[in-house]
């Protein structure tokens, strides 16, 4: 190129412009052609019927072609050709490449297969009717890819890789809670279809033998790289846009995303952890764990304990990625070469000051000097075109090397995060020894316990061989008495025959009484004494009988307690004696965990020393890679700077030429918006100067210099042409002066851009000549504002602070005044009247309490609400920018000030006896009243969630509870002080009752015909007293 360059030069006249490219034409054909070759051999080779893993390198010069082209149209026109439908282990392989090609390959290519998406869910129907081999395999595979296009024809923010940051996640939700629902549920969709793809392949394969390590369960187990990297990032996402929804929406309405989301949870979480422990797998990807736990959404701390799980492709297996890198270096070197010997070829090898000889051939035809540019323009065609494949490849490179960078620095988090945990599991397992420690302590006093408890089961046993010793001699009583009560038995029955007898021989003698009368009597009587004699022994015999059956329940009774009394204690020492048993299992049991306990706590100390050893290797091996990144994004980073500086000139530019524009000159602005415009942009340059120091001293510090760049120029632009909007109503003097200004400022603003893309000049640029023309600007604008509006600032913010002052010194006055026409009332007034005068002077001495704090109150809140809402202005420039508030405020402050000495006059009034009672009660509503429109005049620009609002309201509602005890205590006093007649009509005759009911009812129409007379005229003086304060506030010229 440089002696192209240098023989064009040395030409004295201009060469005709050809047209025609009839020798280049040929040569891009046949690139396209050897192009086109080499991407149907290399997709042949890799989607074939061979039940194999599709070969690494093939896929790769897929996705290379795919960035060749800037799509995949020479991908379909061979898959076309291909028997997909007659063959399920082809069909699956062309799911694996096209996989590929989705995820890595260009981004036209999803455009260019978008058209057959309804060939591909055709198929997928076909192979679903096969319920053996591959046909399951290859329905759902193709399920998953048409999933895969529709999501990202919906989202198309999110590359085919998914990999996205943190900001680019919320900017593809737009901020929307609405988008950010419909996009959980999208990826709840297309993460269901990888698991079912994920949970198909396993189930297919015989996982009791190694499938893993056979050709055949290899090339099912392959796309399964791609589907665990979507997984890992789709899980991530979810749970980033999970805490993002329960942020903003209630728990209830996503009980249905998270009953989803933990289903989800245990699938992957399980078919990671199969996926690990496969042979295959272990060598070619580093496949991440998850929790124990899901995340707990509805605890917003918990996402900062959430970590991201990456997966890591080991460098053995993605270093054939730098080789197409390599390839297109020698390739671009060849065809230097090759264009030099063709430049050898025509021109000659010599590198004189004539090679072209155009000197010593001024005789030559224009035909050839014609076909010889025409070449010339053909081969400087071609080079261009393959330097821009060098860098669109180049950039791809370096793309990938980026996403490795931060590949490696999550898994130096994710070790960092594994050492840590393992720490915690050291510190947890040492408080667990400490406890088992512990609890042989409580063991060991359990067996001491143990001991006493069997001494006491000894003393207990011989306790009861003695009650068995006492109850075997109770048995034996028992048995003595129930021998004497047989007795007694037998006696009683002797003692009834006898009775019998007796009787019989009674009527014997009664029979014989006539003729023995004497013999009979006396022999009644001796048979009378003999029965009296039988009578009391038989009463005897039975007390005696009562007596021993009591003994004989008692004694029963005891020995029945005696049993129950021995059971009892039977069973107390078989408890014991069972207690005593279990402890002793369980100290056994203890001692053997504390045994397995400090084994595995060695063994988990000798794995984590290992694994720590091998994370500090790592450790190092990674800082090595991290300082060549280092170096290679600290040039990317400049080149960031260079585009961004350029961009940045490029709209200042624009503006500069727009204020030449004559379409600009019916733009036209304001003043203020020109000082707005301009403050704006000098804070931005102050930052912008703040970022370019900090790059300067770190040039890892470019993220806060690139945002301040771009805001720099859209400020700096819109400044520019503000100024020059403005200028179109200034005075002609004030206008010129402002464009100079303006176009000085934007000529300032390239310089420093310029010198910003210099890589030898961006130390030294600065940026102060452009914060003096934004402060000419600035003072250009200041001059150009009206100047009444100074003096009504000025006006409105004293007249606030003079009548909000006025209010409080009329309150205090009036609580003055109040205290001391109580103290005259107490020294001149007695009983009743003593009483009423201070319950209503001691609630007007409440109600201007309450005031007082209400009129603090207030002021504290005007004082936020103006310290939070002027910004760089003053409160007197605040006040004058909400005018209307302005003067609401001191309208509601005049009435509170006037209320109260109003209704300080009326108390004074009623104390002496000249005023009445109503009008006492209409002033306390009066300003109760005013209180309220002050109230409301404080609180319209107020925070809801501010703290001096809360006072204040708390002040209005203690001012309308004073307001109320007022009313109250005047209406007690005028119970009690006014004099009702006793209306005795008992002396009336009949005619003067009838006289005095008709002067009733004249006086009860006189006094309703002056109510509604009052009420008419108190409704014509609150429409005037409307109309005059909207016309003092300025309410006409609002809604004019």
């Amino acid at each position: 190129m440089d002696r192209v360059s240098s023989s064009m030069r040395q030409v004295s006249n201009p060469l005709p412009k050809v047209l025609g490219r009839r020798a280049g034409g040929g040569g891009l054909e046949a690139e396209r052609e050897s192009f086109e070759r080499a991407q149907t051999v290399s997709i042949n080779k890799a989607i074939n019927a061979q039940e194999v893993a599709v070969k690494e390198k093939h896929a790769r010069t897929c996705i290379l072609g795919t960035h060749h082209e800037k799509g995949a149209q020479t991908f379909w026109s061979v898959v076309n050709r291909l028997p997909l439908s007659g063959n399920a282990v082809l069909c699956w392989k062309f799911c694996h490449v096209f996989h590929k090609l989705l995820r890595d390959g260009h981004s036209n290519v999803l455009k260019d297969s978008l058209r057959y998406k309804n060939e591909l869910s055709d198929m997928s129907r076909m192979w679903g009717h096969l319920s053996e081999g591959y046909g399951q395999l290859c329905s759902i595979y193709l399920k998953l890819l048409r999933t895969k296009m529709e999501f990202h024809t919906k989202n198309p923010r999110f590359p085919g890789n998914l990999q996205m940051s943190d900001r680019q996640l919320d900017e593809a939700g737009e901020n929307d809670v609405n988008n950010f629902f419909q996009l959980t549920v999208e990826m709840f969709d297309y993460l269901e279809c990888e698991l079912n793809l994920f949970q198909t392949v396993f189930s297919s394969l015989d996982m009791s033998r190694s499938v893993s390590v056979t050709a055949a369960g290899q090339c099912r187990l392959a796309p399964l790289i791609q589907v665990i990297l979507d997984c890992s990032h789709l899980y991530d996402y979810t749970v980033k846009l999970l805490f993002k929804l329960h942020s903003c929406l209630p728990a209830d309405t996503l009980q249905g995303h998270r009953d989803r989301f933990l289903e989800q949870f245990r699938k992957l979480k399980d078919l990671f952890y199969r996926s690990s422990n496969l042979q295959y797998f272990k060598r070619l990807i580093q496949i991440p764990q998850l929790p124990e736990n899901p995340p707990n959404f509805l605890r917003a701390s918990a996402l900062s304990e959430h970590i991201s799980p990456v997966v890591v492709i080991p460098a053995e297996a993605s270093s054939p990625d730098s080789e197409p890198i390599m390839d297109l270096v020698e390739m671009d070197t060849a065809s230097q070469s090759l264009f030099d010997s063709k430049f050898d070829d025509i021109f000659g090898s010599s590198l004189g000051s004539d090679p072209f000889n155009f000197n010593s051939q001024n005789g030559m035809n224009k035909h050839d000097k014609d076909r010889l540019i025409e070449q010339l323009y053909g081969e400087i065609a071609a080079l261009k075109e393959e330097l821009e494949n060098f860098k669109a490849e180049s950039a791809r490179g370096m793309m990938q090397l980026r996403g490795r960078a931060s590949e490696l620095e999550a898994e130096l988090a994710e070790q960092q995060h594994l050492k840590q945990q393992a720490q915690d599991e050291s510190e947890f397992l040492r408080t667990e020894l400490e406890e088992l420690k512990k609890q042989r302590e409580d063991t060991e006093k359990a067996q001491r316990s143990l001991t006493e408890i069997e001494r006491r089961a000894q003393a207990n046993e011989q306790r009861y061989s003695k009650l068995k010793e006492k109850y075997s001699e109770l048995v034996h009583n028992h048995a003595d008495l129930l021998r004497k009560n047989a007795e007694v038995t037998k006696q009683v029955t002797a003692a009834r025959q006898a009775q019998g007898d007796v009787e019989r021989e009674k009527k014997e003698l009664e029979d014989s009484f006539q003729r023995v009368s004497e013999q009979a009597q006396r022999k009644s009587q001796e048979q009378a004494e003999v029965l009296d004699t039988l009578k009391r022994e038989l009463a005897a015999s039975r007390q005696e009988l009562q007596v021993l059956q009591g003994t004989l329940e008692s004694s029963t009774q005891a020995g029945v307690e005696q049993s129950t009394r021995i059971t009892g204690l039977e069973q107390e020492r078989d408890s014991l004696s069972q207690a005593a048993e279990r402890h002793g299992e369980e100290v056994a049991a203890l001692h053997a965990e504390l045994q397995q306990m400090r084994d595995r706590l060695g063994r988990e100390q000798e794995s984590s020393k290992m694994e720590l050893e091998m994370l500090q290797a790592q450790l190092r091996d990674k800082e090595s890679k991290e300082q060549a990144l280092r170096q290679h994004v600290a040039e990317e980073q400049f080149a960031l700077l260079q585009g961004t500086a350029q961009e940045a000139k490029r709209m200042v530019q624009d503006a500069l030429s727009r204020l030449e524009d004559p379409a600009h000159m019916a733009c036209t602005g304001s003043a203020d918006c020109l000082l707005s415009r301009t403050l704006a942009a000098s804070e931005c340059v102050e930052r912008l100067q703040d970022a370019h120091g900090k790059y300067v001293s770190d040039h890892t510090a470019i993220g806060s210099l690139l945002p301040c760049l771009a805001l720099f120029a859209h400020l700096v632009s819109d400044t520019l042409l503000q100024g020059s909007a403005t200028s179109h109503l200034a005075p002609m003097e004030p206008a010129d002066r402002l464009l100079e200004a303006c176009k000085q400022c934007g000529s300032e603003a390239v310089s420093y851009l310029s010198a910003l893309q210099d890589p030898g000049k961006v130390k030294g640029a600065d940026c102060s000549l452009l914060k003096i023309c934004l402060g000419h600007i600035s003072t250009i604008g200041e001059e150009l504002r009206p100047r009444g509006l100074d003096v009504k600032q000025e006006e409105l913010g004293d007249l606030v602070d003079k009548e909000m002052a006025a209010t409080a010194a009329a309150i205090e006055t009036a609580a003055a005044r109040i205290e001391e026409m109580l103290s005259k009332a107490r020294a001149g007034d007695t009983g009743v009247k003593l009483e009423v005068n201070e319950r209503i002077l001691g609630s007007c001495t409440g109600l201007m309490q309450a005031i007082r704090v209400l009129v603090l109150a207030s002021k504290d809140l005007q004082r936020e609400i103006v310290e939070s809402g002027r910004g760089a202005a003053s409160p007197k420039e605040f006040y004058a920018k909400n005018s209307r508030w302005t003067e609401g405020l001191i309208s509601a402050s005049k009435a509170v000030g006037w209320g109260a000495t109003v209704m300080v006059d009326a108390a004074d009034l009623v104390v002496q006896g000249k005023g009445t009672f109503e009008e006492l009660m209409v002033c306390s509503r009066e300003i109760a009243a005013s209180t309220a429109q002050l109230v409301a005049a404080s609180k319209v620009k107020a925070d809801k969630d501010s703290a001096n609002l809360c006072k204040l309201q708390q002040a209005s509602r203690g001012v309308n509870q004073a307001t109320a005890s007022v009313v109250a205590s005047t209406k007690a006093g005028k119970s009690q002080v006014e004099e009702k007649d006793s209306m005795d009509f008992s002396s009336m005759t009949l005619t003067q009752i009838k006289r005095q009911e008709m002067d009733s009812q004249v006086r009860v129409l006189e006094l309703e015909n002056q109510l509604q007379k009052e009420r008419q005229k108190l409704g014509e003086l609150r429409k005037k007293h409307y109309e005059l304060a909207g016309v003092a506030e300025g309410w006409e010229d609002a809604a004019d």
